[in-house]
């Protein structure tokens, strides 16, 4: 039996009096998208920076591929094939966005990472043009990344975490600050460059429209727990998740 992609049992962390995880049980087979939804403070990005090692847990397990990996530097976490885009983008805003490529794809390769090897040479510069070329963005090459929309920073900063082999992506908020029109033009990007691959999906997102357009599965959180977890259709018609999350007006896609 093939193990999950990403698997997390029993994760329990607090901060002080407040319980931001508590027993979460999520696992993520490779290939699936997932949508992770919840109110603010619910303990979805607590959940994403414990699986990508930005918050250690204070109990429980964390598995990638059937290894542990609870409690592993973010780097580490990252070169095994987890990766992660923010909600603000982690891009060099004085650089290019091919130059950000650069970066990304040559910190990727495989050995020891060191930014005193030449980033410029003919193979990392091919990988650097092909990711741009995958994610719409190869017209942008020779653009600052500081003066791109904020939607074509948002998947400058996918393109960046999806450099290298990637087993898992943790999406947090890839709509966020993006416009009304740019949304769909942003996620059909992203869905499209996950089919080429492998690799599963997590998103964390407000819109439901989004949620229900893009994951074939929800977890949702409240409280710093998991109150529901199974196919989109199922999850959003869930009377704890419409009391707690989405609202009882959730607006349908025929």
């Amino acid at each position: 039996m093939t193990a999950p992609a990403l698997e997390a049992r029993g994760l329990e962390k607090r901060f002080g009096a407040v319980a931001a995880a508590r027993a979460v049980d999520v696992a993520v087979a490779a290939g699936e998208r997932v949508g992770v939804i919840g109110a603010n403070g619910a303990g979805k990005t607590t959940f994403v920076n414990m699986v990508t090692g930005y918050l250690k847990p204070d109990s429980g397990t964390i598995l990638h591929d059937g290894r542990a990996i609870g409690g592993l530097e973010p780097r580490r976490i990252a070169r095994l094939g987890v990766r992660r885009s923010f909600q603000i983008p982690q891009i060099f805003p004085a650089l290019t966005a091919f130059d950000n490529m650069l970066v990304a794809v040559g910190a990727a390769r495989p050995g020891r990472p060191g930014f005193w090897r030449p980033l410029r040479d003919a193979a990392t510069a091919a990988g650097a043009a092909a990711a741009l070329a995958r994610f719409g963005l190869e017209p942008h090459a020779e653009r600052t990344a500081g003066e791109l929309p904020q939607g074509l920073r948002k998947l400058l900063d996918i393109a960046m975490a999806l450099a290298g082999e990637t087993r898992v992506l943790l999406l947090d908020e890839p709509t966020s600050g993006v416009s009304a029109e740019e949304k769909g033009a942003v996620m059909d990007t992203v869905a499209e460059a996950l089919a080429e691959g492998e690799a599963a999906a997590l998103f964390v997102e407000h819109d439901m429209e989004v949620v229900e357009r893009y994951a074939a599965r929800v977890v949702a959180f409240y409280d710093g727990r998991v109150i529901a977890d199974g196919p989109t259709g199922d999850v959003l018609a869930d009377a704890d998740v419409r009391r707690h999350v989405v609202g009882p007006e959730l607006h349908r896609r025929a």
